[in-house]
């Protein structure tokens, strides 16, 4: 015959509070899904507008805001200077700028969740000639449902969401999304 282990119970209040614990963070990681109001709103057709947006520039005293670009198409790209999908696409991000500004258009970076100096390091390293704005906490990132690192949101001159981008953005994306906003598209 087996003598039966006694398991204590400060051994089973802690596999308790383990399981209340993993269970708890399951749950707020599945109730924190991204936002993907902007997809659907897309794929049904529609433009929705942009949130606002109002942040410090980077590198610069005072304030900009996504209104102040409203009658450009602007290309809001969500970055930060530890992403190193970030740094593959700023090259082309720069040449899209300089092809699209000259035709109402901008690219209009937004640093988030970074280190100032190391974002300004970024700049400085890839000849980042467009406007860039700073978002410390993430709170317009969150605006616009930002999940993950690069992420692009194209707007057309009225101030729409025409297109968004989760990921880095390559030169089929510009053309196919961008191009046809500067050639009057609505």
């Amino acid at each position: 015959m087996m003598a039966k282990e006694r398991v204590s119970p400060l051994a089973v209040g802690v596999a308790l509070a383990v399981l209340a614990l993993v269970g708890l963070l399951a749950y707020g990681v599945s109730s924190q899904g991204v936002d993907d109001s902007i997809e659907r709103g897309l794929q049904a057709g529609e433009r929705p507008p942009a949130p606002p947006l109002e942040a410090p520039r980077l590198g610069a005293e005072g304030s900009s805001s996504l209104a102040a670009y409203r009658g450009q198409v602007v290309v809001l790209n969500y970055w930060a200077s530890w992403c190193v999908p970030c740094r593959e696409e700023s090259p082309l991000l720069e040449r899209w700028h300089r092809r699209i500004e000259p035709r109402g258009g901008t690219v209009l970076g937004v640093d988030a969740l970074d280190v100032t100096s190391d974002a300004l390091a970024f700049v400085r390293e890839y000849g980042l000639s467009y406007p860039m704005l700073r978002d410390t906490e993430g709170r317009t990132a969150e605006e616009f449902g930002v999940a993950q690192y690069p992420e692009t949101f194209v707007i057309d001159r009225r101030g729409r969401i025409a297109a968004v981008r989760r990921g880095p953005v390559d030169e089929a994306f510009m053309r196919r999304e961008v191009e046809p906003l500067l050639n009057g598209g609505s």
